[in-house]
């Protein structure tokens, strides 16, 4: 195994324990928030993030990737970036509270005001942290970076949790934003002590590589954000409650599993970019690993949701278990591909990145406004499946211009991820059906455990017995067993002292 491809793994084992707590806390926060707040809340504030990142990602300079690919920046290209972005968090937190009348009249709810008046704060503090954190990522070192991510999310928690509980208010989820937001600014600079200077020297060196980037991420964000204005508008704030909330969890999952192996994968290809081989071999063992994890959580949550969310959430939220079911397994699926994004970037390839997405835009809105307007939010669910499905092939071909991988080449790396995760929820779907329907929480409890613990077991079981069956090739299991051997050798030298 070459070194790049050893530190990819161990940077993602390390950061499974940072992702493990943010996710803990993400998934309890959404399910105590569900018990105080209604699905207009959420409606609300949705409405006024999704307009926060949308003008963020319109004015996105994209300076912490160029700062990833640089050879060798300075205090100067740093002090740089922290100057750009501070100058640009300024003038779109002005703008953002001048739009808040304006944008309050348009859905007719004046209490967006002051959630925007608030979220202008969060604009501007979000673009005075610490520009050095994006090292970490870099130089592949973990333990500032889980202190960092730990940290913020834990000070969201805490401040959305106890105002929910006390005040049973909307204001729960936008303080938690503020919260989340001064203490990354706070614990940025104690954790990476760095003292900013006003420069703009190397600005023009960092746009050329940051511009498609940009423009990349402007669309991205229009693409996948766009129907939360649409729902807002058309169909009110309490079906974009439902929306909000079912798109978060279906997320929740897949985004969690893959985040510790997706914060190292761009720095890891940036290092081998140059060397073709060891650029293919890292993209099919990262994918491979990715796929072997995603599938299962996204499909996983689909099979489970009904339960869960009856059991979490109470009855008022039966409306979100569809989306929750449809988008899980679509977000698990779109993974196959998802690594283009590093991948291109790690190769310089960020106009090619942004062909992409706006091609994606230009086939995605017409296709979320179609299902809107004729079958309204179900609609919109399933036009997300197909848009979700397209983008999938997409991405995968992408990745064969990039780096002469083939389609079914890169289908065949994840074929018993595939395999496994099918026969994982055909069997949890047949144990449902054996199961007698529960009629109390305790009952509903039980149900849920038994469906997990039937789809951990068959998932593994069959990924397991598919890799003996083919003589096992490398693959997700060869890295499971090297680090079970390893860590079972360490166990033994510990047990068994050296003799004398």
């Amino acid at each position: 195994m070459n070194n790049v491809t050893d530190r990819l793994i161990r940077g993602s084992i390390w950061l499974s324990l940072s992702r493990a707590i943010v996710n803990g806390l993400s998934a309890l926060s959404t399910f105590v928030l569900a018990w105080y707040l209604g699905p207009a809340d959420f409606g609300l504030v949705a409405i006024a993030t999704t307009l926060q990142l949308i003008l963020s990602s319109v004015t996105e300079l994209s300076l912490n990737q160029a700062l990833i690919r640089h050879e060798a920046p300075t205090e100067e290209h740093f002090s740089a970036v922290w100057t750009l972005s501070a100058a640009r968090s300024l003038v779109l937190a002005l703008l953002f509270a001048a739009a808040a009348y304006p944008v309050a009249d348009f859905y007719g709810d004046p209490r967006l005001t002051n959630v925007m008046f608030a979220l202008s704060l969060s604009l501007f503090l979000s673009g005075l942290a610490n520009p050095r954190r994006i090292m970490l990522q870099r130089d592949l070192i973990f333990w500032q970076d889980f202190v960092l991510n730990v940290s913020q999310k834990l000070a969201g928690f805490i401040v959305t949790v106890a105002v929910a509980a006390l005040y049973q208010s909307y204001w729960a989820l936008v303080l938690g934003l503020l919260a989340y937001q001064l203490t990354n600014l706070v614990v940025s600079y104690t954790v990476l002590p760095f003292w900013p200077r006003i420069t703009f020297r190397h600005a023009r060196e960092l746009f050329s590589f940051s511009v498609w980037l940009t423009a990349g991420q402007i669309v991205g964000t229009l693409n996948w954000r766009i129907e939360y204005l649409l729902i807002g508008k058309w169909m009110g704030s309490t079906q974009l409650g439902h929306y909000t909330v079912g798109n978060t969890l279906a997320m929740l999952p897949t985004r969690e599993a893959t985040a510790p192996l997706n914060q190292t994968i761009y720095p890891g290809f940036s290092k081998v970019r140059n060397d073709p081989v060891r650029l293919v071999a890292a993209y099919q063992r990262a994918q491979a690993l990715l796929a072997a994890v995603a599938l299962p959580a996204g499909i996983g949550m689909a099979v489970v949701a009904d339960p869960m969310m009856r059991l979490a959430m109470g009855e008022k939220w039966v409306p979100a278990i569809f989306i929750v079911q449809a988008l899980s397994a679509v977000f698990g699926i779109q993974t196959l591909g998802s690594l283009v994004q590093p991948l291109g970037m790690a190769k310089g390839q960020t106009k090619l990145l942004f062909i992409r997405d706006a091609q994606m835009l230009v086939l995605r809105v017409p296709i979320i406004v179609a299902g809107l307007v004729y079958f309204g939010l179900p609609g919109v669910i399933y036009a997300r499946i197909l848009s979700g499905l397209i983008s999938t092939v997409v991405n995968m071909l992408l990745v064969k211009r990039l780096i002469g991988l083939p389609f079914f080449q890169q289908l065949a790396a994840n074929f018993r991820a595939l395999a496994s995760v099918a026969v994982m929820a055909a069997g949890v779907w047949g144990v449902s059906h054996l199961l007698s329907a529960p009629t109390d929480k305790l009952a509903l409890a039980s149900h849920l455990a038994i469906l997990v613990v039937a789809g951990a077991v068959l998932y593994i079981g069959s990924s397991f017995v598919l890799w003996l069956a083919m003589k096992k090739p490398n693959g997700p299991e060869t890295e499971v067993q090297r680090i079970v051997v390893k860590t079972l050798s360490k166990a033994k030298l510990i047990a068994v002292p050296k003799s004398a």
